[in-house]
């Protein structure tokens, strides 16, 4: 009677250890990268946030002056809600902060008088925000689309 293992089994075995092993970095090398991911869209989020604070589109009253808003540093906007007696970004809230921008823009502005009236008034404006590694040419980004009306 033989006792122990043959070659054959433990080779066998430690393939499918291996695949298992694989198996489980892969995954947690994607869950890692998912959560880096939901963390800057979260910021991103934030961020938004900020510029719809900053410049809310409540206030517009000319389109063709104050409809667009031009790509703003995040920290700017945080100042701008702020305020000059508000309170200041801690040193983690600026680095959070550093590499997002936000940015407003009319998409149908250089239609004709005639095609915005009979749209009833309605400007499409996007919102983007954007961040991403100066250094290197990878920048993200996320947008949303929204309506403005022109008061009559």
């Amino acid at each position: 009677m033989r006792r122990g293992f043959t070659l054959l089994e433990v080779l066998l075995a430690s393939i499918i250890l291996g695949t298992g092993l694989a198996a489980i970095l892969v995954s947690m090398s994607q869950s890692q990268r998912m959560m880096l991911s939901s963390s800057y869209l979260q910021t991103a989020q934030e961020v938004m946030d900020l510029g719809d604070m900053a410049y809310p589109l409540a206030d517009v009253q000319d389109p063709d002056q104050d409809l667009d808003v031009s790509e703003t540093k995040a920290t700017e906007l945080w100042d701008i809600v702020a305020g000059a007696h508000g309170p200041k970004l801690t040193r983690e809230q600026e680095d959070k902060y550093r590499e997002y921008t936000w940015e407003r823009v009319a998409l149908n502005r250089n239609d004709s008088e005639e095609e915005i009236a009979r749209l009833g008034n309605l400007y499409t404006v996007r919102v983007i925000v954007r961040w991403g590694n100066g250094r290197t040419s990878k920048r993200e980004e996320e947008s949303y689309v929204t309506f403005w009306r022109k008061k009559e």
